[in-house]
C-alpha cells in the first residue's frame, strides 16, 4: 500500500486551556497510523489569549506542525479555508476543531473510507453534550428553513468536521471564490463521492463556545445568501397576494359607498392598510437589501483572509 499524505487542519480561537491537551490527543491517534505521512496546520484567528504562543512552542517541539496565524479575526470558516489552501499537496485533508468536540480517534474510519474510494468522509452528530437545548432548536430550525428554500440538501447535524481529497480541496479553492463561505453547504453542491459517518461529540475540553448567538445568525445568513433566491420570489408572492387583497377590498368598498351612505369615514381602514402594506413593502427591501449587501462585498474582491505570520520549524 502506498503512503498517505495526509493533513489535519484545526481552527483555533482563544484556545489556550485546551489546544496542547489536544494537540498531545490528535497526535497519539495519527502516531498509530500505518502508510501514513501526516502533518498538522493550525489556522490561528487573532486571538486575545495566549493560543499562538503555546502553538509556537508545539511546533518547535514537533516538526509535522505548523502555524497559520491570521492578522485578525476573519472568522471559523475563513480560518478552515487558510488551512486547506495551505495544504494542497496532501492526498486528504482532514477539518476538525481544536476543542476536542471532534474526537481525534474517528480519523482512522475516516481514512478507511478514503481509501475505499470516498472524496468527502463527512461527519454526523448524534448528540452534543454540552449544548443547550435552545441552541440545539434553533439550529434545527434554521436548516429546516434552509433545506426547503435551496435545491442543495445539507444535513442538520452534519458538522465541519470532516475528510476531502486532494481534488476536493482544489476544486474549493480554485473554483469557488465567494467570501462569504457556508461550507457545509459547498460540500454538498461539489458532489463527488460522500459518505456520512455517525459520532457523538463530547464536551469542550476547557472554554465556552465560540459561536455566540449573533455569529449563528450571520453564518445562517451566509447560508441562505448562497444557495437561495427564494425569498426574493416569495416577495413577488406575497406582493401578488396583497394586491389581490387591495383590489378585493377596493370593489367592496365602492359597493358599500353606494348602497349605506352612513358609513363612516373609515379611517381605521386606512390606517390598517397603511401599515400592512409598509410593513410588507419594509420586509421585501430588507431581503432585496440583503443580496444586495452580499453583492457588494464580493464585488470588492477583499482577500478572504490576511495570513500574518508562519511558524513552522520542519524542513520546507
Amino acid at each position: 500500500m502506498s503512503t498517505i499524505k495526509l493533513t489535519v487542519v484545526a481552527p483555533a480561537f482563544n484556545e489556550e486551556e485546551v489546544i496542547a491537551k489536544f494537540h498531545e490527543r490528535l497526535c497519539g491517534v495519527l502516531d498509530t497510523l500505518g502508510s501514513v505521512e501526516y502533518s498538522i496546520v493550525y489556522a490561528v484567528d487573532k486571538c486575545s489569549d495566549d493560543t499562538l504562543e503555546i502553538l509556537r512552542e508545539l511546533a518547535k517541539k514537533d516538526r509535522r506542525t505548523r502555524v497559520i496565524a491570521l492578522s485578525t479575526r476573519f472568522g471559523h470558516q475563513m480560518s478552515l479555508m487558510a488551512g486547506i489552501e495551505n495544504s494542497l499537496d496532501s492526498d486528504a485533508i482532514v477539518m476538525m476543531d481544536s476543542d476536542l468536540q471532534h474526537p481525534p480517534e474517528l480519523i482512522p474510519e475516516l481514512l478507511e473510507q478514503f481509501e475505499h474510494g470516498a472524496d468527502i468522509v463527512y461527519t454526523v452528530r448524534r448528540d452534543t453534550e454540552d449544548t443547550s437545548i435552545f441552541r440545539k432548536a434553533i439550529g434545527s430550525i434554521f436548516y429546516k428553513f434552509l433545506n426547503s428554500l435551496s435545491d442543495v440538501t445539507i444535513n442538520p447535524n452534519s458538522a465541519d468536521f470532516r475528510l476531502i481529497s486532494n481534488r476536493v480541496a482544489n476544486v474549493l479553492s480554485k473554483d469557488f471564490n465567494e467570501r462569504n463561505m457556508f461550507l457545509r453547504g459547498l460540500f454538498s453542491l461539489i458532489g463527488f463521492k460522500q459518505v456520512g459517518i455517525e459520532y457523538a461529540a463530547g464536551k469542550r475540553g476547557a472554554g465556552v463556545s465560540k459561536y455566540s448567538l449573533s455569529r449563528m445568525m450571520q453564518l445562517a445568513l451566509a447560508g441562505i445568501l448562497s444557495f437561495s433566491t427564494k425569498p426574493l420570489r416569495v416577495g413577488i408572492f406575497i406582493g401578488s397576494l396583497l394586491s389581490l387583497f387591495a383590489f378585493t377590498l377596493m370593489i367592496t368598498t365602492v359597493f358599500n359607498y353606494f348602497v349605506d351612505r352612513s358609513l363612516p369615514s373609515g379611517w381605521t381602514t386606512l390606517i390598517t392598510l397603511l401599515t400592512l402594506f409598509s410593513g410588507v413593502q419594509l420586509l421585501v427591501m430588507g431581503v432585496m437589501g440583503a443580496y444586495i449587501g452580499s453583492i457588494y462585498e464580493e464585488v470588492k474582491n477583499r482577500p478572504r483572509y490576511i495570513v500574518e505570520e508562519e511558524i513552522f520549524f520542519g524542513d520546507r
